[in-house]
């Protein structure tokens, strides 16, 4: 009998399961859930793949399109062949419906993953039909490992030992297991097409089909999907897979995966506010639209100081690369949760202004659910990730507390609830994440491919690339190299990055793509952006005269004085004479703003300089504080709620198009470094690293140009340029003395080499032209700064240990990269550290914990607010709407600071099942000023400063 008499209705046994409902007791049948992610795997490859993933794809498979198609479809279908052995036992209901036959067929049979009894049996089907399995990368064993993998890892496959023919007709079950088997794999194989034998699978393309099967089985395991067709199912196979074909396109449809294509779209209205792009904006488009029709995707490299229009700039070049149709859609890629918050109102509006039907945009980031984009469908208690089966059981239910299901539909930009799960909001085509979930594509974790396979579809724009750590750029190198490989075009953007660190990024893109760049000077002018092509590897860079005029008509002076200052915690001995202090050189530089009006800031090394400042000028110099007032608080441990509620303000107040305030004092921490897209007229600062001054120093009269000076208190208009005060920490003979707080900041060497290149100007004040100076700056510290260094013996050995310390973190990053293409031979190489997501580090630092501050009513409950209006459920598990509350009102620390927790601060029973509350540390208010010991730490919530932690 063949494949034609088994699509026929009674045609071939399907009695064997692949999923079941305890609760309706319904039953799937195996084949039809194979046939129905082969289809959706179509559906997929024509409505979420991009031309360039397609073509990608099928030049990795060595065939043409159309045969790429069927191939895939084909493999996809194949995924769970494996649960035709020892898995059916493991449900009784099921089995005893399995046919009689396959029943007595069980001698000698073994449980396994069914992962792995996929790849082994398919090995041999595989091989059976002419593929060729003799070698780790032939392309019957690449194909088998895209089995193995289809539940996140690639397994390793040893074809004379465990997957051997006799091996596995030992373990798989007997003849009739081993004939059903043979006669799925020609049954879908006849039915998709897919009679092409590939005569290679590369390690790209491999890893897209992987991320592509694994996206058809979910999309085909949701409940709501195979439950109705389990209830009421066909009669034959063939029947089934046209019915099938014919729902796939609603599926893919409701996921919110179909891609959209933007409709052309003025300048000024897309971008909601200049008319005009300006010189650098305006070369880009030109030179670039030229340069993409002839060579296509590559890399772009764009700096310019803060302000200048870098982020229109990248909207621009995705535009532009997403024209050629290659590619289609963005994601955005920021160094913090702030910042990407602000990306995401920024790319929301982009998209919005083109007026899409529907184009949903996802925020991929640990504190996504405190964004209002965000319905409460996002922390559905029972929505896994790495399951089969996944949410939404029923798309038209929801428990908010308004009862709306869905999403509003005037906001054609937020996603649908599919899009919504942990790992599936990349898949959105408008994405907006931190680095750290683009950095897990290079790591060796679970569904690393479905990470490469959101990735590779669109533009990547990675801004404030220099905020990357050491440690950090080694992870960003490996994934430049992977979307260099998959030719995904990418954008960097930063406005104090090393002319060595952006020729080493655009290089290890260009050497993904195949080509040997050592010899190439691959930095981009100052200001200004270069284009590499991954199809040659050719260069082209920004029209001279348009940087010349960028930077004439951007051009500005700006000054940042080194103030010398005690810090508190230093004390100078008693025969020392008496000298300015941290807080009152502060209340100096603030007494024009608090006499005559304006706005400024004060960006504070550490949360407990801020708390400090803050409780200073609250007491002793009588500032109005609070939200409503003219002094604000602002800092990362403070409850979300809070926090996301002081951000926005500060953006509405101080922003481009904001109503400032007579007067308002800012008390922050480095969330003024990236985070604030805003402008003040005073800035003060705690000594730093150069290039994060000059990001504060973007701060300062941000807006002038478009604003106008008219804008500032009429106190500073006999100021000529804006001045950013640095409060230098020293001891009492005047040495640059870092506190012992600030060491885990950043090196030493940084602060002490700043401040000893801005103490050698003239009345320690560095007088700068803006952006023409900045490079320089960038460089003689973050650069070569070995000519710094030697300007005193001290400063020389903490250069060496800062050049050691690169090393060593350069080196610890390394150790879990996952291989670059051209480097893989197996499949099983991606995979051979078992690294979990939750032990993947994509930066150096304490790990940390969410605190939740809780109040105790008079009736002995516990609540979120002293007024015990937001009870806490501890007995059952919390509602939708409760667990967002909830998260709302957490806030992070070091898991140093929360180790040894007591009865009492440990979570209910109730909530230990849902995945953001179960590690939870729960923080008792004691009476006002008490705290709450854990070891050598105390912690205590004050309802003006946030959480005070002190020691000993």
């Amino acid at each position: 009998m063949g494949a034609r008499e088994d699509a026929r209705r009674g045609g071939i046994d399907l009695t064997p399961w692949g999923k079941f409902d305890r609760g309706e007791r319904a039953v799937y049948p195996l084949l039809f859930h194979l046939l129905d992610v082969a289809a959706i795997a179509g559906e997929v490859w024509d409505r979420f793949l991009t031309r360039g993933q397609r073509r990608l794809i099928a030049a990795g498979l060595g065939v043409m399109p159309a045969q790429a198609r069927c191939l895939v479809m084909f493999i996809a279908g194949l995924h769970d062949l494996g649960k035709l052995s020892a898995f059916q036992v493991q449900e009784a209901h099921p089995w005893a419906r399995v046919s009689e036959t396959l029943r007595q067929d069980t001698a000698g049979w073994r449980r396994m993953p069914h992962e792995r009894a996929s790849m082994h049996s398919a090995l041999h089907l595989l091989a059976e039909a002419g593929y060729p399995v003799d070698a780790s990368d032939s392309p019957g064993v690449r194909v088998a490992q895209i089995l193995g993998g289809h539940h996140g890892r690639f397994l390793q496959l040893d074809i004379d030992g465990a997957a051997s023919k006799a091996r596995v007709d030992l373990t798989l079950g007997g003849p009739a297991w081993q004939d059903l088997r043979r006669r799925y794999f020609a049954l879908l194989r006849h039915l998709t097409g897919a009679t092409t034998i590939p005569p290679r699978v590369s390690v790209e393309a491999a890893v897209l089909i992987t991320g592509l099967g694994v996206l058809a089985d979910r999309l085909a395991s949701q409940r709501h999907h195979w439950l109705p067709r389990a209830q009421a199912p066909a009669f034959g196979a063939g029947d089934h897979y046209a019915q099938a074909v014919r729902d796939a396109p609603d599926v893919v449809t409701s996921s919110g995966l179909a891609r959209v294509t933007l409709a052309e779209t003025p300048f000024a209205r897309a971008h909601g506010g200049p008319r005009e792009p300006n010189d650098l904006q305006a070369s880009l488009i030109r030179q670039l639209t030229a340069v993409v029709g002839e060579k296509g995707p590559g890399i772009v490299a764009v700096t310019d100081a803060t302000g200048g229009g870098k982020s229109i700039a990248a909207l621009e070049a995705a535009r532009i690369f997403n024209a050629g149709g290659d590619t289609a859609g963005i994601a955005w890629l920021l160094p913090t949760t702030a910042t990407a918050d602000a990306a995401y109102d920024l790319l929301e509006a982009y998209v919005a202004a083109h007026g899409p039907e529907h184009a949903p945009v996802s925020l991929v980031h640990s504190h996504s659910h405190l964004n209002t984009a965000y319905t409460d469908h996002r922390l559905a208690a029972h929505e896994p990730s790495t399951t089969d089966e996944y949410w939404p059981d029923d798309p038209d239910s929801s428990d908010s507390e308004d009862g709306q299901a869905g999403r509003p539909e005037e906001r054609v930009t937020v996603p649908d609830g599919w899009l919504r799960g942990w790992d599936r909001a990349l898949l959105a085509q408008f994405t907006v994440a931190t680095h750290d979930q683009a950095l897990m594509a290079a790591l060796p974790v679970r569904f690393s491919a479905l990470r490469l396979l959101a990735l590779s579809g669109r533009t990547v724009i990675i801004d404030e690339t220099h905020a990357l750590t050491a440690f950090m750029q080694p992870l960003l190198k490996r994934l430049l190299h992977w979307l260099g490989a998959l030719g995904c075009p990418v954008v960097l953007l930063s406005a104090t990055l090393p002319a060595a660190t952006s020729s080493e990024l655009v290089r290890s893109y260009l050497t993904g793509a195949g080509h040997d760049p050592d010899s190439l000077d691959l930095a981009p002018a100052y200001p200004g952006w270069l284009f590499a092509a991954a199809g040659d590897a050719c260069v082209t860079r920004i029209d001279p005269q348009a940087a010349a005029d960028h930077a004439k008509h951007h051009r500005r002076t700006a000054a940042i004085h080194l103030c010398p200052v005690r810090h508190p915690s230093h004390t100078d001995p008693g025969d020392a004479p008496d000298r300015e202090s941290r807080l009152e050189r502060i209340t100096t530089e603030l007494a024009p703003v608090l006499r005559n009006g304006g706005c400024a800031a004060v960006a504070c090394a550490t949360m407990a300089d801020a708390q400090q400042t803050y409780q200073h000028l609250h007491d002793q110099s009588g500032w109005p504080a609070g939200p409503d007032g003219q002094l604000v608080l602002l800092h990362a441990r403070m409850p979300g709620h809070e926090r996301e509620a002081l951000t926005r303000l500060i953006r509405d107040r101080l922003g481009r198009t904001g109503r400032r305030p007579h007067r308002l004092v800012i008390v922050t921490t480095s969330l003024i470094d990236m985070s604030l897209d805003i402008d003040v007229d005073v800035l003060v600062s705690d000594l730093a690293s150069l290039h994060t001054l000059i990001q504060r120093l973007g701060r300062l009269w941000r807006f002038e140009h478009t604003r106008g000076p008219g804008c500032r208190p009429a106190w500073l208009h006999g100021r000529p340029y804006p001045r950013l005060v640095v409060l230098q920490p020293t001891d009492e003979d005047g040495r640059t003395h870092l506190p012992a707080a600030w060491r885990p900041l950043d090196h030493s060497f940084l602060p002490h080499a700043t401040a000893d290149y801005l103490a050698r100007h003239p009345e320690r004040t560095l007088t700068l032209t803006v952006p023409d100076d900045v490079q320089h700056l960038v460089e003689t510290v973050h650069g070569d700064a070995e000519a710094l260094a030697r300007t005193s013996p001290a400063l020389d050995r903490k250069y060496t240990a800062y050049q050691s310390r690169r090393r060593s973190q350069e080196h610890l990053s390394t150790l879990h990269l996952a291989p670059a293409p051209r480097y893989t031979l197996s499949l099983a190489d991606l995979h051979r550290q078992r690294l979990h997501p939750r032990d993947a580090a994509t930066r150096l630092g304490a790990m940390p914990r969410r605190l939740l501050p809780v109040h105790r009513t008079p009736a002995g409950r516990l609540a979120l607010d002293v007024a015990g209006m937001w009870p806490l459920p501890l007995d059952r598990a919390p509602t939708t709407a409760q667990i967002r509350t909830i998260l709302q009102h957490t806030l992070p620390v070091p898991a140093a600071w929360v180790t040894g927790p007591r009865r009492e601060h440990q979570t209910p029973p109730a909530w230990r099942t849902h995945a953001l509350l179960a590690d939870l540390i729960l923080l008792p208010a004691g009476e006002p000023g008490q705290a709450t010991q854990f070891g050598r730490h105390r912690l205590r919530v004050d309802p003006r400063l946030g959480l005070v932690h002190e020691t000993g």
